[in-house]
């Protein structure tokens, strides 16, 4: 791969058509079709299929139900902050949620919860980085860039398939 070219490629998925993009370093960004704040392609983009097709097969995987960890080299762009926030998401079991302030906490920063919330909220690579797993103190789903159906159909289908239900999934 060109160390300079950054590649994407779209597929369809459960929750709608993702937007892959990747560099040498790794994966980037996922993009839903259906965002709250969306953003094309950029120009000098190259869309090939071929940098992107370990990501597309396990994203096909989780969606399968039959992938929980993603074993992918990401390059996710962001503050020191956004990175050790993307980092402690990545640690949240499959199937499990927990709140805002957990997640500050987790950090060493109980009192940045709208911090922790906005680290989350700017998170490149969604399903991969679970931000999806993060959820209201009183246990409501909050804002999600995929929107909140997408993140209920995620949280349904680890649910699912952690409690062994997979024909609610594959089946």
């Amino acid at each position: 791969m060109n160390p300079d070219i950054i590649h994407y490629d779209e597929m369809d998925s459960p929750v709608g058509t993702l937007r892959l993009v990747a560099d040498r370093r790794g994966l980037r960004e996922i993009r839903f079709e259906r965002e709250r704040h969306p953003k094309p392609a950029h120009a000098g983009w190259v869309r090939d299929a071929a940098p992107l097709r370990s990501a597309r097969a396990q994203l096909e995987e989780y969606f399968a139900g039959v992938r929980k960890d993603f074993e992918l080299p990401l390059h996710a762009v962001g503050t020191a902050f956004q990175l050790e926030v993307w980092e402690e998401l990545r640690r949240i079991p499959y199937g499990a949620t927990i709140s805002y302030g957990e997640l500050a906490r987790r950090i060493g920063k109980p009192q940045a919860m709208r911090a922790v919330g906005a680290a989350n909220g700017r998170n490149p690579l969604p399903i991969v980085v679970p931000c999806h797993r993060v959820i209201g103190a009183d246990g409501s789903l909050t804002g999600f860039g995929g929107g909140l159906p997408t993140k209920r159909h995620l949280l349904a289908l680890e649910a699912q398939v952690a409690h062994g239900d997979l024909c609610g999934v594959a089946c």
